[in-house]
């Protein structure tokens, strides 16, 4: 049986490829600069014999003129001096320019393997950051997997445990009503598991469905508080919203907007001990509203305020409560109604998430 590649595998077949279109890329470098090389020279060589030959002819032209004039031995001789002179200047300037040339080429050279050095190192830097990114991706992915998988594993164990307490012939109707009610929430969760996965497929797909229609917000803060208050009160946290006297409407899926103030209340909840306070409200914002949802809890660090809302952001945290999609889900949402969503907040402090939307 054939054994799959493992990354470490997969990297050394990338380097070993790296390093062999490197050797080609220094091989054909080599070789164009030896033809710039040879190239000038033939321009030079080639440069130097028209220039021989215009000073033959001209020198030609001179000495038929002289014969023509009858010129004296002496003028001959004075003329042939100069002519030997000017050949030894000439060729010292040739060969003072054919130094320079050299010097040149060795100096474009040093610096063309001098820039590739530079530009390799930063192309290194620059795999190295993205293989960092890589793995840190494909370790909060296996974290959440193993997350998801465990999850579905315990409510599949606790319906099955359920399912077996109520097949036994000694339940009264009180506990067989209990045992049931138990089975519908724990599908109802399951449920909820698998339709955050289903929404983060649509999103990462650019295929999340959205059904806008005109509707206030102002309604449907009020349906979440009252949704989410039993679970508020069980927890000791006053969950409050804030109801303005203008009609906030907005054009939006209004199923989905419940989602993220779902997501975003959930949250809250989550990390606000006994006694604390989660406040909705929705203020207008220029051509927006800001939709906001402020807890007193524990606050989040600056350095993971984007972070929140990655995918697999949980997974990769020390507190394990959840999957981590509920932010990310969040946001996706409101960027597919043309909003945003952000957080402020500071340790100690408590966090304030803004969601954004257009007004209608």
């Amino acid at each position: 049986m054939l054994t799959p590649p493992t990354p470490e595998d997969e990297r050394g077949e990338t380097d070993t490829s790296l390093d062999a279109e490197r050797q080609k890329a220094d091989e054909l470098l080599t070789e164009r600069a030896a033809s710039l090389a040879d190239a000038a020279a033939s321009v030079l060589a080639l440069a130097s014999q028209e220039a021989d030959v215009l000073i033959e002819t001209a020198r030609d032209h001179t000495d038929a003129a002289l014969d023509h004039a009858d010129q004296p031995t002496a003028v001959r001789a004075e003329i042939a001096a100069a002519r030997d002179a000017e050949d030894a200047q000439t060729e010292a300037r040739r060969t003072a320019a054919a130094a320079t040339l050299a010097d040149e080429q060795r100096a474009h050279q040093r610096a063309i393997k001098h820039l590739l050095a530079i530009e390799r190192d930063e192309t290194d830097q620059r795999l190295q950051k993205e293989r960092e990114r890589a793995d840190h991706r494909i370790a909060s992915r296996d974290d959440f997997f193993a997350m998801v998988s465990h999850d579905v594993r315990s409510l599949l164990g606790s319906i099955s445990l359920s399912a077996d307490a109520l097949r036994g012939a000694d339940h009264d109707r009180a506990g067989a009503v209990r045992e049931a009610d138990r089975i519908l929430r724990l599908t109802a969760r399951m449920n909820r598991l698998v339709g955050d996965l289903l929404d983060v497929v649509s999103l990462e797909a650019g295929k999340l469905k959205i059904d806008p229609a005109t509707h206030d917000l102002r309604d449907l803060l009020a349906e979440t508080v009252e949704s989410f208050q039993a679970l508020a009160a069980a927890r000791e946290v006053q969950l409050i919203a804030a109801r303005p006297a203008a009609p906030m409407r907005t054009r939006c899926d209004s199923d989905r907007m419940l989602q993220v103030l779902a997501n975003l209340v959930s949250n809250a909840l989550k990390f606000t001990t006994p006694g604390g306070h989660v406040a909705l409200a929705v203020a207008r914002a220029g051509a927006s509203f800001d939709v906001t949802v402020r807890d007193d809890g524990r606050g989040i660090a600056p350095d993971q305020q984007e972070a929140i809302f990655d995918r697999f952001s949980q997974a990769s945290q020390l507190d394990r409560r959840g999957l981590g999609l509920g932010l990310y889900i969040a946001r996706g949402v409101l960027e597919a109604h043309g909003g945003s969503l952000s957080v402020t907040s500071a340790l100690g402090a408590g966090a304030t998430f803004h969601a954004t939307l257009p007004a209608a």
